[in-house]
C-alpha cells in the first residue's frame, strides 16, 4: 500500500485541473484491501475512491484521502464452447483491457473501444456506447463493503444497472470498493453493428469481414474524429446525460420544435439526444474564460488549459438553465461532481 501525503491530482482528473487532496492511498496488492482498514477510520473520515478521474468534475482542492487500485490482472475463470468468464482487477485500464479481451479472441467489448477510465469505474457508469453497455456481458461484481470491511459479490441482477448508473452510484455510493469485474464474453460472436457511423466508418476503412477487432478499429475512428483526446485538451468525455421524456410531452415538443430528435425507449418514452438541446441554445463552440463547449461536440465541456472547477461548473449550471428555458427539459449530469 503506497501513501502519498498532499498529493497533486492533476493526473487523476481529465479536466487535468491543478488541484490536490489531503492523502492518497495506493492499493497495490490484495492484502491492502484490509490494511487499509487498520490504517484508516473510513467510517469517520472523508474520502474519495477513484480510478483515472475520467468522469469527475472538481471544484475545489479535496480536503480528504483518496484510494485508487493500481491492481491490473486478468485471469480467467472458466470457458465452454459459446462464452468464456474473464476477471478483470479494478485498476486496470479498460481500453487496455478491451484490447486484450480481442487479442484472446472474445468479442462482446468491441464497441467499447477507447472509452477512458478504469475497470472498476466501468459497472458503476455502466458505461455503454453504439449499442452496447457493459452490463450485458457482467456476470458479477466483486467489491470490500466499507461499513463491514466484507468481500462482497454482486450479482448483475444485484447491481441494478440502469442508464449510465448502477447501484454503486446509488445505494452503495461511496459504500463499496470495487475489486474487480466477472465477465461473461462470447466466443461465438454477436457483432452489433446497428449504429449506421459504425457501417460508414468501417467502409471507409475499406473493412468487408466483420470481426471485434475490425469494430473496434472503427470505433476508436469515431470517437477520435468526435470526441477530443484528454491528453490533449481537459475534458471528462459526455458532461450530460441524455434526457427521456415521456412520448406525450416529447410529441409537444415536437409540435413546437419539428426538427427535434428522439428514439424509441420501451414504449412510452423517448430518448432525446443532449448534444441536439444544447447546440440549439447555441452553446457549441462557446467559450467563457477556460472554460468551453467543445466545437464539434456540444456534450463535452472542455478545459482550454487555465479553467477553474467552479468556472467548468458554472458553465454547466448556464446550459441546464438554458435548457430548461427553451425546452423544460432539465439535463443530468453525467459528470460526478467534488
Amino acid at each position: 500500500m503506497k501513501i502519498i501525503r498532499n498529493p497533486s491530482l492533476t493526473a487523476y482528473n481529465t479536466f487535468h485541473l491543478p488541484i490536490s487532496a489531503r492523502e492518497m492511498v495506493i492499493l497495490e496488492n490484495s492484502a491492502d484491501y484490509v490494511e487499509i482498514f487498520h490504517k484508516y477510520d473510513l467510517k469517520h473520515q472523508k474520502y474519495l475512491i477513484i480510478g483515472e478521474g475520467s468522469n469527475i468534475l472538481f471544484k475545489e482542492n479535496f480536503n480528504g484521502l483518496i484510494i485508487t487500485s493500481a491492481m491490473d490482472q486478468v485471469n480467467m475463470l472458466g470457458l465452454n464452447e459459446s462464452h468464456a468468464w474473464i476477471e478483470a482487477e479494478a485498476g486496470l485500464n479498460w481500453h487496455k483491457f478491451v484490447l486484450e479481451t480481442i487479442a484472446m479472441g472474445y468479442q462482446g467489448l468491441e464497441n467499447l473501444s477507447l472509452i477512458p477510465g478504469k475497470v472498476g469505474a466501468a459497472p458503476m457508469q455502466n458505461i455503454g456506447a453504439y449499442g452496447v453497455e457493459i452490463e450485458q456481458f457482467i456476470d458479477s461484481v466483486v467489491a470490500v463493503d466499507i461499513p463491514s470491511q466484507e468481500t462482497v459479490i454482486f450479482s448483475r441482477e444485484e447491481c441494478r444497472f440502469g442508464y449510465r448508473t448502477s447501484i454503486f452510484k446509488t445505494t452503495y455510493k461511496g459504500q463499496v470498493m470495487i475489486r474487480s469485474i466477472r465477465l461473461r464474453l462470447n466466443r461465438i460472436p454477436e457483432y452489433n453493428i446497428t449504429y449506421d457511423k459504425i457501417r460508414e466508418t468501417l467502409d471507409k476503412l475499406g473493412i468487408e469481414e466483420l470481426s471485434a477487432s475490425s469494430i473496434s478499429q472503427a470505433v476508436i475512428r469515431i470517437r477520435q474524429d468526435k470526441l477530443p483526446d484528454p491528453d490533449k485538451i481537459g475534458n471528462a468525455g459526455s458532461f450530460f446525460k441524455n434526457p427521456v421524456v415521456d412520448r406525450m410531452d416529447f410529441e409537444g415538443l415536437k409540435a413546437e420544435f419539428p426538427h427535434i430528435v428522439g428514439f424509441n425507449v420501451g414504449t412510452d418514452a423517448i430518448k432525446v439526444p443532449a448534444a441536439w438541446l444544447i447546440e440549439q441554445c447555441g452553446w457549441k463552440g462557446r467559450r467563457i474564460n477556460g472554460a468551453g463547449v467543445h466545437e464539434q461536440h456540444s456534450l463535452v465541456l472542455v478545459n482550454y488549459g487555465e479553467a477553474t472547477g467552479k468556472e467548468i461548473f458554472e458553465l454547466s449550471k448556464k446550459i441546464q438553465r438554458s435548457v430548461a428555458r427553451k425546452f423544460g427539459i432539465l439535463l443530468e449530469t453525467e459528470v460526478n461532481i467534488i
